[in-house]
C-alpha cells in the first residue's frame, strides 16, 4: 500500500513539475517577444521565424489537405446514413460545415502538426541537447528560449490560424464532393444550406482553439527537446513523449474550450 501512494504521489509530482515548467517556459516565451526587443535584451529572430513558418504551414500543407478532404469525405457518409432515414439527407451540408468549422479543422490540424513538426522540433532541439550545443549558446551568453523556443512558438501561433482556415474549406470540400455527386444534391442547395448553417462565432471557434494548439504544441515539443537526457535514446524517447503528451494535451484543451464557448456563445 505504501509503495503504491508513493507511485501515485511521485507521478503527482511529477506532473506538477511538468506542468510548471512550460508555464515558466511560457512566461519565458512571452517575455522574449515583448518586452526583450523593448529592452534590447536581444532582438527577435525573424528570419529564423519565417523559416519556421514555411515549416509548419508550406511543408505540411499536402499532408493537412489530403487528411481533412478524405475526413470530410467520412464524416458526410456518416451523417448520411443517419440523416437518410429520416428523409434529410440535404442537412449534410449543415452538419458537415458546422463540424469542420468548429472542432474538425483545428483538431486535426493540430494533430498532423503533432506529429509532423512537433516531433522534429522536439528531435532538432534534442539533438543539440546531446552534442552540448545548447550548452554553446549558454556559453555564449545566448538565451536559449530566445535563441530557439520564441521563432518556433511566434511560427505556430501565426501559421496554425490560417493553416485551419484552409483546412475548414478543404473539408467542407470533401463533404461537398459527396453530397452533390454521390447523394445527388444539388451544388447550388449544398452551398446555401453550408452558408445559412454557418455563424461567425463558429469561424472565431475554431480559430481560438487553432490559435491555442499552436502554442501547445510549439511549447511542449520545445520543452522535451530541452529536458533531453541519455543520448542518442534519450532523444527518441521525447520525441515520443512530445508527440504523445501534445496530443493529450490538445484533447484536453479542447474540451476546455469546447465547454466554455457553449455556455457563452
Amino acid at each position: 500500500m505504501k509503495s503504491l501512494l508513493a507511485l501515485a504521489g511521485g507521478q503527482v509530482l511529477g506532473l506538477f513539475d511538468y506542468l510548471g515548467g512550460l508555464v515558466l517556459l511560457l512566461w519565458d516565451s512571452l517575455w522574449w517577444m515583448t518586452l526583450g526587443p523593448l529592452r534590447r535584451s536581444g532582438r527577435l529572430r525573424v528570419d529564423e521565424t519565417f523559416y519556421q513558418m514555411e515549416r509548419l504551414c508550406v511543408r505540411s500543407f499536402w499532408i493537412v489537405s489530403l487528411v481533412i478532404f478524405f475526413v470530410g469525405i467520412i464524416l458526410a457518409f456518416q451523417m448520411a446514413y443517419v440523416l437518410r432515414t429520416l428523409g434529410v439527407t440535404e442537412y449534410v451540408a449543415n452538419i458537415t460545415g458546422v463540424a469542420m468549422t468548429r472542432e474538425m479543422a483545428p483538431l486535426l490540424v493540430a494533430m498532423v502538426m503533432t506529429g509532423y513538426a512537433g516531433a522534429a522540433i522536439t528531435a532538432e532541439i534534442g539533438t543539440m541537447v546531446v552534442s552540448e550545443e545548447i550548452l554553446a549558446l549558454e556559453t555564449g551568453a545566448m538565451n536559449p528560449v530566445r535563441f530557439l523556443v520564441v521563432p518556433r512558438v511566434l511560427a505556430a501561433m501565426a501559421v496554425m490560424p490560417f493553416v485551419t482556415l484552409v483546412a475548414t474549406y478543404i473539408g467542407i470540400l470533401g463533404g461537398f464532393f459527396v453530397g452533390n455527386v454521390l447523394l445527388g444534391i444539388e451544388a447550388e442547395k449544398y452551398l446555401n444550406r453550408t452558408l445559412e448553417s454557418l455563424k461567425y462565432k463558429d469561424v472565431f471557434t475554431g480559430l481560438v482553439k487553432a490559435e491555442a494548439f499552436g502554442v501547445i504544441v510549439a511549447l511542449i515539443a520545445c520543452q522535451e527537446g530541452l529536458r533531453v537526457t541519455g543520448g542518442a535514446e534519450g532523444v527518441g524517447r521525447a520525441t515520443t513523449n512530445s508527440v504523445v503528451r501534445s496530443i493529450v494535451a490538445i484533447i484536453i484543451c479542447d474540451m476546455f474550450f469546447t465547454a466554455l464557448f457553449y455556455y457563452m456563445l
